[in-house]
């Protein structure tokens, strides 16, 4: 994924106030309800945030992304925590670079996480069964799918919204997004520049990144897992166990094979 290059190396950066600990809670609850897993696969799992807390707690974590560069920031991450080195000895994490729509392991796992919207950079409604389809299969029964995606009206009011700024010390963007209503996509246009501390105090590097994200009908969503297999489908909001009303902005799926 070229986009991701050298965004990689400053999302940590600019996501420092994403709310990783509720996505980690929203995946505890569900499987406090639905049965607590052993193996995880963190499907899209960019620079760690989630896998990484995850294998400190004890489970045995698969991190799978696209993008090579952010699976390089993750391991290194990993490596700078205080149990860096005690997951790597006993295998608590491990990163591989695999395309969603067909990724697999060796052996089926117990649950898949795939948080933060991944699954809206999917842009045709086949990969989206396709990725359904591969998560169900590397699923053992029983086994959980946990993942969020935008709400449809969501994409749509980032456009109203737009332009978004943000102005640090170290780096800085102006976001700006096209919408497209005939199929609910979006185009994040940013301008980045990122310090670099090298070249002296005051340089900065400029760059690019386009990033083009999807959403679907949440009815069409559900139907979609039913018909992959999944015995059953709940659909909830915003990190609350309640379900969706016109005012969602994310919308959070459990299913379960």
């Amino acid at each position: 994924m070229a986009s991701y290059r050298k965004f990689a190396y400053v999302y940590d950066e600019l996501m420092q106030d994403m709310p990783y600990s509720e996505w980690l809670t929203f995946a505890h609850t569900a499987w406090e309800k639905y049965g607590m897993p052993k193996t995880v696969v963190d499907l899209g799992c960019g620079t760690g945030s989630l896998s990484i807390p995850l294998a400190n707690e004890g489970f045995q974590v698969t991190g799978i992304d696209l993008s090579g560069d952010m699976l390089s920031v993750a391991h290194r991450k990993m490596e700078m925590t205080a149990n860096g080195t005690r997951l790597l000895r006993e295998g608590g994490i491990r990163w591989v670079q695999q395309d969603m729509t067909a990724w697999e392991m060796p052996e089926p796992v117990d649950a898949v996480i795939s948080f933060c919207d991944c699954l809206n950079y999917l842009l045709e409604e086949e990969d989206i069964l396709r990725t359904f389809n591969r998560t169900y299969e590397g699923l053992n029964d029983g086994g959980t799918f946990l993942f969020d995606v935008h709400h449809p009206k969501t994409l749509q009011r980032y456009e109203e919204e737009q332009p978004f700024i943000w102005d640090d010390d170290s780096v800085s963007y102006i976001w700006t997004c096209e919408f497209d209503p005939n199929r609910t996509e979006i185009q994040h246009d940013l301008t980045i520049f990122a310090r670099e501390e090298e070249n002296g105090p005051d340089m900065y590097r400029r760059f690019e990144e386009s990033h083009v994200q999807r959403a679907y009908d949440p009815a069409w969503m559900r139907e979609a897992l039913l018909k992959n297999g999944f015995k059953k489908v709940f659909c909830y909001a915003d990190f609350k166990w309640e379900e969706p009303d016109e005012g969602a902005t994310r919308l959070f799926y459990v299913a379960l094979k």
